[in-house]
């Protein structure tokens, strides 16, 4: 059974309070490993008047993935279209060619809409807009693409309520082929479940980390392996949750009782998952998958 270890004695990325944008909260952040450091796309949240929790984009990096350095100023902001007038959440980076893909969530207060940019440093960002609108299976979040195609086309990982669905696309913009995956089955997912990390390839298959929302709210992580070359097919799902909220930085904060990761490294059979802390801090823990994958 596959089980996550927290690292050190508390969070690894707490909010910068002289950071006017990020001086509330720091969570859900994307991760990648490349050029030998780990890198984080976080998303900061600074509770002022009238602003209703707007989030925004920052990135740090690391040597060790446990110890960061970050910008002074964000890497990606809302009001630049109004589609994310209310914020850019939840982001989730993959690398394919000499290009990273990131997907994250446009929010304006009514909509959550799929939304693209690219970068070749991860620290300058192009916009290609909502590629997945709210007018093909409603309101969608919890993106990622496959770092590969798939049979020769994209794979989108999403989530429109209470599901996790695939589609595929040639040009990233015109989607087909949307496949339910997965749904809730256990009582620690009753409510909902959705996309956590980007998929991370494995000689066995696809690995998802993915998170489930019981009757109650509470957010617990939870592993899922898809078939390599149909990713729609799920070769193996733990029915035991992987992480559930226990410390006092995960009962305690913006929303309670969550742990909620969009983003996770695989060196190896070294599985390192960043996750959200009661939507308020940065959390680390790791295992090796080795025997899971058996």
């Amino acid at each position: 059974m596959l089980q996550l270890t927290r690292i050190g004695t508390g969070p690894v990325l707490t909010p910068r309070t002289n950071v006017p944008w990020e001086k509330s909260a720091v969570l859900n952040a994307a991760a990648i490993h490349a050029d030998g450091k780990f890198h984080l796309i976080y998303r900061a949240v600074a509770h002022n008047p009238g602003d209703r929790n707007r989030s925004c984009l920052g990135y740090a990096w690391s040597d060790d993935g446990v110890r960061f350095e970050r910008l002074d100023a964000p890497v990606l902001s809302p009001n630049v279209v109004p589609e994310e007038s209310q914020g850019v959440e939840d982001p989730r980076v993959v690398k394919s060619g000499d290009t990273y893909y990131m997907c994250y969530t446009a929010y304006d207060l009514k909509r959550t809409q799929v939304a693209l940019v690219t970068s070749k440093d991860l620290r300058h960002w192009q916009r290609h807009g909502v590629i997945l609108s709210n007018t093909v299976l409603g309101n969608n979040k919890d993106a990622s693409l496959f770092p590969e195609k798939i049979g020769g086309r994209w794979c989108l990982m999403h989530r429109p309520a209470p599901d996790i669905y695939l589609s595929f696309s040639d040009d990233l913009r015109n989607w087909t082929g949307h496949t339910c995956i997965m749904k809730p089955e256990y009582d620690w997912e009753a409510t909902k479940i959705g996309g956590g990390a980007q998929p991370l390839k494995t000689p066995q298959g696809w690995l998802l980390i993915y998170h489930g929302v019981d009757k109650k709210l509470s957010y617990r992580l939870g592993a899922a392996l898809l078939d390599l070359n149909d990713p729609r097919k799920v070769v193996k799902r733990q029915r035991e949750f992987i992480l559930e909220p226990r410390e006092k930085w995960e009962l305690k904060g913006d929303v309670n009782d969550v742990v909620f990761t969009c983003g996770a490294v695989l060196l190896g059979t070294e599985l390192s998952v960043y996750y959200g802390c009661a939507d308020t801090v940065i959390g680390l823990a790791r295992a090796d998958i080795a025997d899971w994958l058996r």
